[in-house]
């Protein structure tokens, strides 16, 4: 086909301009990630603390946990009032700076439905009229819906750098909740003073779950928070919990000398998971300042003159689809009972261990595409799209995926 130079400068500026809109959004969306991970790891703490609330019969760390509920409350207006301004600056905005996914605003209405339902759990969890695997369940379903909404924004996301970092914290938070689980399953066996099968299945799926988030985002964080991550799996009270996991696994009664096992163990735990919230913080922060860079960088394409675009031919043969870039990640919930979710754990487990090997193989992928284009980039003295398009024409020549020129490309150097 003959395409004028006009049409395609248009095109391409109006692909700019698309891309410009989704960084928009993304920046306006991590504004409400921040809100949300504080609620999050609020009513992480409400959790294990209603299961010692629960296992006690309320005898023990009923104030702790209304206080637990106070800080939930509070969070809970925090991102109301951000939900509100967010609303407020999309109803402003143009029709196109306007267009998030029916997905996206469903699952933040879901989120604002769950977290009025916490009124009622509340109030039963302080009348003891409900039980502690309820409970948990409970807690799971309203958490797991407000990380549905933090998992949604990797859907605006299509720049390499902002998906590896979206791609880490997403492992990161699921990782933490898994943590959070944990740590109510562990606060409820102490303080009863014993573990079940089913609960102590419970808690050696929700550790080995724990491990693959945490491989994959080592994997794909930056070293800052790699250094931060094995700052923390060395600190020493990782040890005494590892000493109170073994008290739990063990197939043997817990021994009778422990004193209140069940509030040592939360303590532990939420030290741990007060420490991956800094971390977590952290690369909010580093996602939020990609995003930036990404939006300078393409405001500033779309400010320069393209002579490039001008000097290409102006009959164009079709090219085969640009390599797409990461799906989303998509990280199962474990919101189910403490018992039922020992029936469906083998199953769960499989589904996402597929899932973070797909997401890592093509992570894999993209990262040895950058880095063949900047080698070629280097030794050819040319720009990136120049790059780019000869490896396409290599793949093509050779019938070969981009993937595998690019790895002959860097076993050459």
């Amino acid at each position: 086909m003959t395409v004028t130079s006009s049409t395609l400068e248009r095109l391409l500026a109006a692909a700019n301009a698309s891309d410009i809109d989704r960084l928009h959004q993304l920046i306006a969306l991590c504004a409400l990630v921040g809100p949300l991970s504080q609620l999050v790891h609020a009513l992480q703490r409400e959790r294990g603390a209603a299961s010692i609330v629960l296992g006690s019969r309320g005898q023990r760390f009923i104030e702790r946990y209304q206080a637990h509920a106070d800080h939930s409350r509070q969070a809970d207006t925090q991102l109301h009032a951000a939900l509100t301004h967010w609303m407020s600056a999309r109803d402003e905005a143009s029709h196109e700076a306007r267009a998030y996914s029916p997905r996206l605003l469903r699952r933040l209405a879901g989120a604002v439905t769950a977290l009025d339902a916490l009124a009622e759990l509340r109030t039963r969890v302080a009348a003891q009229q409900v039980s502690a695997d309820e409970a948990t369940r409970l807690y799971n379903r309203a958490i797991g819906t407000l990380l549905s909404v933090v998992f949604e924004v990797a859907d605006t996301a299509s720049d390499a750098d902002i998906t590896r970092a979206l791609v880490s914290l997403f492992h990161f938070i699921q990782g933490k909740e898994l943590a959070g689980q944990e740590r109510a399953c562990g606060a409820l066996g102490f303080t009863l003073g014993r573990f079940d099968d089913a609960h102590r299945h419970t808690l050696q799926s929700l550790i080995d779950a724990q491990q693959d988030c945490f491989d994959t985002f080592t994997e794909f964080a930056d070293e800052t928070a790699r250094r931060r991550w094995a700052a923390l799996a060395d600190h020493p009270t990782l040890s005494t919990l590892g000493h109170l996991r073994a008290m739990a696994l063990a197939e043997t009664v817990l021994p009778d000398d422990l004193e209140a096992p069940g509030e040592q163990w939360y303590a532990l735990a939420t030290q741990r998971i007060d420490a991956m919230k800094a971390i977590e913080d952290q690369l909010v922060e580093a996602l939020h300042q990609s995003c930036c860079q990404a939006l300078e960088q393409a405001s500033g394409r779309d400010r320069i003159d393209d002579v490039t675009t001008r000097a290409e031919p102006t009959t164009l043969s079709p090219t085969p689809e640009v390599d797409a870039p990461a799906a989303p990640v998509t990280v199962r919930y474990f919101d189910r009972s403490l018992l039922e979710l020992v029936q469906t754990q083998n199953h769960r487990l499989q589904q996402l261990s597929d899932e973070l090997a797909h997401t890592r193989k093509t992570l894999r992928e993209r990262k040895l595409i950058e880095r063949a284009k900047g080698l070629l980039m280097a030794q050819q003295h040319i720009d990136e799209d120049s790059a780019y398009r000869l490896m396409r024409k290599a793949a093509m020549d050779q019938s070969q995926p981009l993937v595998s020129i690019a790895r002959a490309m860097i076993d050459c150097t």
